[in-house]
């Protein structure tokens, strides 16, 4: 969204300044307001090659101190006399100088010298110049995206940014990306990236991705720390396609159609090798078919997008509309995600725009199958397609889906598929505007307010033939459910912007108010009369009379206040300095002491290329050293947890006098000494651009430490009256390395080449998990999960070690006969048959986390074609194999085994049959991977090829094209977030390959 602010690079104000503004340069102030007085004022407009408007514009009258900047909009207003020569300048374009001439109104277009350093970056409330940044800032435009099938907003970036890892963990249509920024800094909160699009809060899919123009990342503490709590985790700034003004109604459109396979199917045995196996005295049973059961639930999926975008408008009137249809089918069957958006923006400028108006609407209405109780897809069909004998049948005698419940957890999974029924269907309604009035130039006040609401409605049922009816005699089963989001967003600014020759200087003031209410209900019941009704007629079933069903509502809500403002200063576009402070106030800590939190920040830059030292090296564009310190903070998951509270237990209900009564009991303990989380982050950047922009990057190192972790400690029950307590205690680290590389090694009129590289680094650890009121009896916590039967933890979170530590029993080889030989902690190697397998036997095996991440972007561009190549990796991490551990037993029969559950464990043997299931570390693997991910090619076709046809693009794209990895699982790039990371789900739908053809086209 884009207002006339004027540009952020003027709001820092350096400590010194006040003593600057006693230099003699101000000294001849009274001579330089007589002149403006005496002369006519001179309007116009700024704009870059392309005819895009250039906020942040210097325009000097020359010789003197008068001087203004240009606005959102690339428009000025500057009183000269009439024989006057006005010079304009910006950071990476070259310098005008033009005369006057008595003229009222000059309009000039600025040509670019080293263009990267002009671009603008969206910050916090504004925007600024990049060669201006002080803080951690990347910035990704729209002709830099990951092309194709893309799901989210994250997978546009993926592998584009040094610190940012996305990652798409799951084929299944409906789910989202997973963000994180610099490595994990909690333990009981949520770890995602603060979304905004356009200034509001939003998520990765409030907006299509092709309705997107660019994404910046905030991503130090300096840069993030104006949206105080909100912030922790890094800001995600989101800007979409705005209306413009001076065009002509233009129609766009951009369409595309896809299909996807498994990227890598698990390797199982067949019906021929059931046989074969039991030809080898194998006990495996042969019950006359061959059934390849992954890919009877399987299908050829064919999705497709429509975007339709029509804008045009003045100079005091513009608009834009847009609708955007997106169709995605999963590789499996019922697997599908269904939405319309629907767009519209409209700027009015009146009063010779000093006031300024922007109002839109934004809905979306989204629908998908459901094959599980208020999920998308469920996981254990896949399993059971994984798991059932691949000689079984598809359909028994009665010409029904073959069952055999004899067999814990076996069941047909089409049955599984087509006697489910359900539907998710959700509506997000976004009302939006603001007001920018200007009273007196370079100060601009500006209101921006949004109402969001999400609305859904969910069902699910499970007809009489489905297994879990048949097997537990329920007579079926249907729930029905809803849940409502309302955001109410109030943001008031001041921003104050002023040039004194060489010179710039802005302050920004502003309050925020925002408002969330959630409510939701749901109700299951079992035993229905006929399957007619599915979901749609739960009073009719008598399960919840007999104790079978379920009904429970709820509401919450919480409101965040805060006041903030930022200062900023620039001296001869040399010396650079930023200041900024938000007070913020959570209703999650009413009850609490310090209900309120401060969240400071300050960063300096030097443009080490502007001194006279460096004036001969013509070579050299921008040297640029930052250094930036932010505090920001985390707020408690839940609400009222500052207070004690009391609640409702009915699962244990007591009976009085006939009647069964719910138990009201403690549910938490008063902490009034309960406070935000606090993360403070020091970053140390350089920026260098040589040769005209063709070569350029950034260097980042940062370090930061989350202080007062929130954690649930077990405490005595008396005194106290729960059993446990949430409290600031630990303490948490994070730091890495950063670089970003970009250098285009061809560039010609017919060919060019840019390329694109990215490393990064990032190494936590757990400092501490105590303090001098809450101690652990152990310095460690254990987390996640295997799953059944085997049912243990897989991760181990330890004070003085990282996060993501797999912990587990350690094997070093097997017995001629193929029996576990274990290494202890002493390094003492014991056979199967003596191992004692108790706790204080496992160790670590590895860590989730990968420690180095890399990407590669290539774009080539020869005539009317391009080419663009995205390749990125991970480095120095493990995987739990968890399908391998679980599918690699020879001693379990009853269900298929992958293969290699016959290949020699360690070289030596196959794995004895007496071995139980068992998570060690023979299924611990190493991740590393490349990826060649995203391939497009395209073509471009001369304007006017086609009547009223000003641009067409064809192009074809493929996605998660190929994996170089020694990982033997489907896809080594698998869960990331939460304390237990990766551990590969047996369960999870498998990730894919995507093809794409695609058309762009402007009428």
């Amino acid at each position: 969204m884009r207002f006339p602010l004027p540009h952020p690079s003027r709001l820092v104000l350096a400590a010194s300044l006040c003593g600057a503004l006693l230099t003699p340069p101000f000294k001849s102030w009274s001579n330089v307001r007589s002149v403006q007085q005496a002369a006519d004022p001179i309007k116009g407009q700024v704009l870059d090659e392309k005819g895009a408007a250039l906020p942040g514009v210097n325009v000097i009258v020359k010789g003197t101190n008068i001087g203004t900047q240009t606005d959102a909009e690339g428009r000025y207003s500057i009183k000269a006399p009439a024989d006057a020569v006005l010079v304009f300048s910006f950071v990476g374009s070259a310098a005008q100088e033009v005369a006057v001439g008595g003229r009222s109104t000059i309009d000039i277009s600025l040509k670019p010298e080293t263009r990267a350093l002009g671009d603008v970056v969206v910050v916090g409330y504004g925007t600024q110049r990049k060669a201006e940044l002080t803080s951690a800032v990347a910035s990704v435009k729209e002709e830099s995206f990951v092309k194709g099938a893309t799901r989210d907003a994250a997978q546009l970036i993926q592998g584009k940014v040094a610190g940012l890892t996305v990652v798409t963990a799951s084929g299944d249509p409906t789910a989202n990306s997973q963000i994180l920024l610099r490595g994990s800094a909690t333990l009981n909160s949520d770890t995602q990236p603060l979304i905004l699009i356009d200034g509001i809060p939003g998520t990765l899919n409030t907006v299509p991705p092709e309705d997107i123009e660019s994404v910046d990342v905030l991503k130090d503490g300096s840069a993030a720390a104006i949206y105080g709590t909100r912030g922790t985790n890094g800001v995600i700034l989101i800007t979409t396609r705005r209306p413009k003004g001076n065009l002509a109604p233009t129609l766009d459109y951009s369409g595309y159609a896809s299909t996807q396979r498994i990227a890598r199917r698990p390797d199982m045995l067949t019906a021929a090798d059931y046989r074969q196996k039991i030809a080898d005295g194998v006990k495996f049973n042969d019950e006359g078919a061959s059934t390849d059961w992954l890919k009877e639930i399987s299908r050829t999926p064919l999705s497709h997008v429509h975007n339709v975008t029509l804008r045009g408008g003045n100079a005091q009137t513009s608009y834009l509309i847009e609708g955007n249809y997106r169709y995605f089918e999963g590789i499996f069957q019922k697997s599908d995600n269904r939405s319309f958006t629907g767009r519209a923006d409209v700027n009015h400028s009146m009063f010779d725009g000093r006031v300024k108006f922007n109002a839109g609407v934004l809905n979306t209405n989204n629908r998908f199958t459901t094959t599980g109780d208020g999920f998308s897809y469920n996981g254990y069909t896949y399993r059971q397609a994984i798991i059932r004998n691949p000689t079984s049948p598809v359909y028994g005698p009665d010409g029904n889906y073959a069952q055999d419940f004899g067999l814990f957890n076996y069941e047909n999974p089409l049955s599984r598929i087509y006697h489910s029924d359900g539907e998710n269907a959700s509506q997000n309604t976004r009302l939006n505007g603001s007001v920018l009035w200007e009273p007196i130039n370079d100060l601009q006040l500006k209101a921006l307010g949004s109402y969001t609401r999400y609305n859904e409605v969910r069902g699910y049922a499970e007809d009489k033939l489905h297994p879990s009816t048949l097997r537990d005699k329920l007579n079926g089963y249907a729930s029905r459910g809803d849940q409502e989001y309302i955001d109410r967003l109030l943001e008031l600014t001041a921003t104050y912007s002023r040039s004194f020759g060489e010179h710039r200087i802005s302050v920004l003031g502003g309050y925020s108010f925002q408002d969330n209410v959630g409510q939701g209900f749901y109700v299951q019941n079992r035993d229905f009369p006929t399957d007619l009704f599915s979901y749609n007629n739960l009073g009719s079933g008598t399960g919840i009379k007999r104790g079978l069903g379920g009904v429970g509502s709820g509401k919450g809500s919480y409101n965040l206040i805060g006041f903030f403002g930022r200062l900023n200063y620039n001296y001869k576009e040399k010396y650079l300095l930023m200041a900024s402070v938000r007070r913020e106030a959570h209703s999650r800590l009413l009850g609490a002491k310090q209900p309120w939190g401060t969240f400071p920040a300050v960063s300096v830059g030097w443009r080490i290329n502007k001194e006279n030292f460096l004036a001969d090296a013509s070579f050299l564009d921008d040297l640029k050293l930052r250094a930036g310190y932010g505090v920001t903070g985390t707020a408690p998951g839940g609400s009222f947890l500052g207070v004690s509270r009391l609640a409702f237990y009915s699962y244990d209900n007591f009976l009085s006098n006939g009647t069964w009564v719910p138990v009201l009991a403690p549910s938490s303990n008063p902490n009034p000494n309960l406070r935000w989380e606090e993360k403070q982050e020091v970053n140390i950047g350089l920026d260098f651009s040589l040769y005209k922009g063709r070569v350029s990057g950034t260097v980042d190192y940062y370090r930061r430490r989350t202080n007062g972790l929130l954690y649930d400690y077990p405490v005595p029950s008396p005194p106290n009256l729960y059993g446990s307590i949430t409290a600031n205690v630990g303490s948490i680290e994070n730091k890495g390395l950063e670089v970003q590389l970009n250098v285009v090694p061809v560039q010609t009129s017919k060919f060019a080449w840019n390329s694109t590289f990215n490393f990064s680094t990032n190494n936590n650890r757990l400092l501490s998990l105590t303090n001098d009121l809450y101690t652990l009896t152990n310095n460690y916590f254990n987390t996640g999960y295997t799953g059944e039967p085997i049912q243990t933890y897989t991760s181990r979170v330890q004070v003085g070690d990282k996060l993501g530590n797999l912990y587990g029993f350690k094997v070093v080889d097997v017995t001629n006969d193929g029996k576990w030989i274990y290494e202890t902690k002493s390094g003492e190697r014991v056979a199967y048959d003596q191992f004692a397998h108790k706790d204080e036997d496992k160790q670590v095996l590895g860590n989730g986390l990968p420690r180095y991440y890399g990407g590669w972007n290539n774009s080539f561009r020869y005539g009317p074609l391009d080419l663009s190549v995205t390749m990125r990796g991970a480095f120095g991490f493990q995987i739990l194999n968890v399908q391998r551990m679980y599918y690699e037993n020879t001693g379990i029969t009853q269900y298929n085994r992958l293969r290699s559950a016959y290949e020699p464990v360690f070289g030596k043997a196959v794995l004895n049959t007496a071995m139980p299931l068992e998570y060690n570390s023979y299924y611990v693997e190493n991740g590393d991977y490349w990826k060649i991910d995203n391939i497009t090619l395209g073509y471009n076709f001369k304007p006017e090829v086609v009547k009223y046809v000003k641009n067409l693009r064809v192009y074809v794209s493929t996605l998660n094209t190929f994996t170089i990895t020694k990982y033997k699982g489907i896809d080594p790039e698998v869960n990331r977030l939460g304390l237990a990371p990766g551990v590969d789900d047996r369960d999870k739908f498998p990730t894919v390959r995507t093809f794409t053809a695609g058309l762009n086209v402007t009428f």
